[in-house]
């Protein structure tokens, strides 16, 4: 029956068998922890019982007799000496039974302590349309009793005080999102209060603008490609987050990737704020995670950092697969890799001279152009008369000179 009625009253909520059986005093107090409390239990005439045949338990467990006092033949006390902090914040169970074990009455204890000061408030804006604050809690944090945290904003010159109402905890951190109605251009003094039956405290006033946290939805429609047959790079291309198409900001991105059997991230930094950026040095045939995330600085002339966004949902490309590397031959090493890259450059050069006549610029697609192809002759050493050059002035020497290119090789 004990366990089960424990179960029963967990939420601090006492029903006896029948009305006014007896009375518990003080009923439902709040306490400090370290502290102590005499309770008394006063049982009704009417049940003919001694206090004598009663006892106490607390949350379940059965106080030692040394801790009760019989005041009189109806009224049994118990005294409780450095009390520590609540078990549950609904309160601890300290519950006055018959020799029977039926309960009599009950109370719940609050024992805890007053709210230190919140502290670490810092707020972010998705896309100007709302705002999202977090706070840590002050001190020790927990303080084992209800306790209330209101965030409080109002615009800093004018306008009325406002409470945020969607509020969310987690790990020690406290939040609060204000959907709609957010003014531009004028800054924000934000602060929250905590509230007990012990105490209160407010954190530091925190003042900001809304253009001076503003962070984006993760860049939209990331693509990873293959670039022609190179078996080392891909391209990877996205778009500006669309909902901040009408603001006037400056954006950079980040870029990370990963090989598909591995959690170990790359970040890539230096992209500014290019859509596209083609990664080099992958390993041949291998499947790659990629991810592009958004920062809006300078955003309507703001100075601040910005606010990095969410990466992007993970993009996968493979990389096209080396039959040499697949045949077992070791890596080359530093000094062979510098070896093959200068005869790799001469050769493309000479190839350039005598084959590209007629071309003004040199570009990485022509490069990357000539290596697909000098891959392909590598494999076949038969002439590539199919494969397509976007730059027109190569194409009539692309058509015609394999037997040229497979010299150069030699």
């Amino acid at each position: 029956f004990l366990p089960l009625m424990i179960s029963c009253y967990k939420c601090c909520s006492f029903t006896s068998g029948s009305a006014d059986m007896a009375v518990i005093s003080p009923q439902d107090p709040f306490l400090r922890i370290g502290s102590s409390l005499t309770a008394t239990c006063t049982l009704s005439p009417e049940l003919g019982l001694h206090a004598s045949t009663s006892y106490w338990t607390l949350n379940g467990v059965r106080l030692s007799s040394s801790t009760y006092s019989v005041v009189s033949s109806s009224v049994l006390s118990v005294t409780l000496h450095s009390l520590n902090g609540s078990q549950q914040q609904s309160g601890d169970n300290l519950v006055c039974h018959g020799a029977d074990g039926h309960v009599l009455a009950g109370s719940c204890l609050y024992v805890g302590m007053a709210p230190e000061k919140p502290v670490n408030l810092t707020c972010c804006s998705r896309n100007t349309k709302d705002l999202s604050c977090q706070w840590s809690l002050g001190g020790q944090g927990e303080t084992h009793i209800p306790t209330k945290y209101t965030l409080k904003y109002k615009l800093r010159w004018h306008g009325k005080e406002k409470e945020c109402e969607n509020y969310s905890t987690g790990n020690q951190r406290y939040s609060c999102y204000i959907p709609r109605n957010i003014a531009l251009f004028t800054p924000y003094e934000i602060w929250v209060e905590a509230t007990n039956q012990l105490g209160s405290a407010t954190s530091d006033i925190t003042t900001l603008d809304i253009l001076d946290v503003v962070t984006t939805d993760p860049p939209a429609n990331v693509q990873v490609s293959r670039v022609g047959d190179l078996e080392d790079q891909l391209t990877v291309r996205w778009a500006s987050p669309p909902e901040l198409k009408d603001i006037l900001f400056q954006a950079k991105y980040q870029i990370r990737y990963r090989l598909e059997d591995s959690a170990e991230w790359k970040v890539v930094d230096d992209v500014g704020n290019l859509t596209s950026c083609r990664l080099a040095g992958l390993q041949p045939g291998t499947v790659y995670f990629v991810q592009v995330r958004c920062n809006p600085v300078g955003i309507f002339g703001s100075r601040k950092a910005g606010i990095w966004s969410d990466w992007s949902h993970p993009t996968a490309a493979s990389t096209p697969s080396s039959e040499r590397l697949q045949s077992g031959s070791c890596d080359p090493k530093t000094g062979e890799q510098n070896s093959t890259l200068r005869r790799e450059l001469k050769q493309f050069f000479g190839w350039v001279r005598k084959h590209a006549y007629g071309c003004s610029g040199m570009s990485m697609k022509l490069y990357d152009q000539w290596r697909v192809w000098l891959q392909k002759s590598q494999k076949s050493r038969k002439q590539v008369g199919k494969h397509n050059l976007s730059i027109h002035c190569l194409h009539r020497a692309a058509l015609t000179s394999a037997d040229a290119v497979a010299a150069s090789t030699s």
